[in-house]
């Protein structure tokens, strides 16, 4: 796709925008055929479907803070003059065909085909088939804000795959695709990386954890634990795993009084053999799985560690590698714990609820990256770009 002036693609945001606004009744009759449909016992995934005003305000928002964002096209990023006098100036580019594939969320369509978009890429989306409505009248009103600026519906597609075709099309793509990225679990991910033949994005499971240390302030560990786990249980930035260390003040009696809390919100308790002994009444952890899975539920996993080192070691083999935190008042305990743990985001004394593009000063995110290349965290406008070489010479040769 050629390259766009930055007030063409603005004029086409703000085409969405009023369209959004004014097809909220389309929308919102649409997103309903969808919920009608669905299985309500996967409450998580359920939740996601979900498209309200509030939800449709939040889609216009998402479009309106990336309209306001500088265009990361044709940033330079060096410019070197070589004692031969070749001219080397590096600068952003746009990857080209970005593949994103997501279940449920219909938001998605909008968050992810506008940084595309502003960042000069094309899209294909390939949202799940429990939003096949949601995501069709949203295609549409892609389609109707490209048209009225006199460009091709191309740069928003929606694809209508099975999964033997989706399979078929990773393989044997009809056209260039130059970044695939799979927002789901650990199955998706698998999925695409063994049949993708282009470059990954993994944007994986949460599966997060919570050290509390032993200095730890009390009150603020059971006020993140709680936010962290039942804010939004469907946010890959949700709670699954508390390590407590067993050399805390109280221990017993906090893990009862957390206990307490959390029953009283409808958590779900599973505990290792050590805290079961305290916690007496709680399922057992069963198997070896249970320590690599996300929930996605209420529902906390609560161990003992015997210090910050086992702590640090049992999250980097289990969790997905997308937040975890520590809450300790020792800032060096803390330094220690954040550099260590290999995590995208890492925290002191706060929820892992703000692993979120909005949330961390980055504006809307195709998705929270935990993979290395090219970029960790969440996906923002500025990370939708690659990297060019411009070079002039005047009849230079390598000699």
């Amino acid at each position: 796709m050629k390259l766009l002036k930055t007030d063409i693609k603005n004029k086409v945001l703000q085409s969405m925008m009023n369209i959004l606004d004014r097809e909220r009744k389309t929308i919102l009759k649409a997103n309903q055929k969808d919920l009608d449909a669905f299985d309500k016992n996967d409450q998580a995934l359920y939740d996601r479907l979900v498209v309200d005003d509030s939800k449709i305000d939040g889609m216009i928002t998402a479009i309106k803070e990336v309209k306001a964002q500088e265009d990361p096209v044709g940033k330079e990023i060096s410019d070197l003059t070589l004692d031969s006098g070749l001219k080397i100036t590096n600068k952003t580019a746009p990857f080209g065909t970005i593949m994103i594939i997501y279940e449920s969320r219909p938001d998605v369509t909008i968050e992810a085909a506008v940084l595309a978009f502003k960042a000069n890429n094309k899209i294909l989306l390939k949202g799940g088939k429990e939003a096949l409505n949601s995501n069709l009248i949203l295609e549409k009103c892609w389609h109707d804000a490209l048209e009225e600026n006199g460009l091709s519906k191309d740069w928003i597609k929606l694809l209508h795959l099975q999964r033997e075709e989706t399979q078929e099309f990773l393989k044997n793509p009809p056209e260039k695709i130059d970044l695939i990225v799979p927002r789901g679990g650990e199955r998706l991910i698998k999925f695409v990386k063994d049949h993708a033949t282009c470059a990954v994005l993994i944007s994986g499971r949460g599966n997060n954890f919570l050290y509390v240390a032993k200095d730890a302030d009390w009150e603020k560990t059971v006020k993140v634990i709680v936010n962290a786990k039942t804010d939004k249980i469907s946010g890959c930035n949700a709670l699954d795993k508390v390590l407590i260390d067993k050399n805390i003040p109280n221990y017993e009696a906090k893990l009862k009084e957390l206990q307490t809390v959390l029953h009283s919100l409808n958590v779900e308790l599973l505990v290792d053999r050590k805290v079961g002994k305290v916690l007496t009444e709680e399922a057992k952890i069963e198997n070896d799985e249970t320590w690599y899975e996300e929930f996605l539920a209420m529902k906390l996993l609560i161990a003992e560690t015997k210090d910050e080192d086992q702590a640090i070691d049992m999250i980097n083999t289990y969790s997905g590698g997308h937040s975890a935190s520590i809450l300790t008042e020792d800032k060096s305990l803390a330094q220690k714990f954040m550099e260590q743990v290999d995590s995208a985001a890492v925290y002191h004394n706060a929820s892992t609820r703000f692993t979120d593009g909005g949330q961390m000063g980055v504006g809307a995110e195709l998705a929270i990256s935990t993979d290395k290349l090219h970029h960790r965290g969440p996906l923002g406008l500025k990370q939708l770009v690659t990297n060019k070489y411009y070079v002039f010479g005047d009849g230079h040769v390598r000699v």
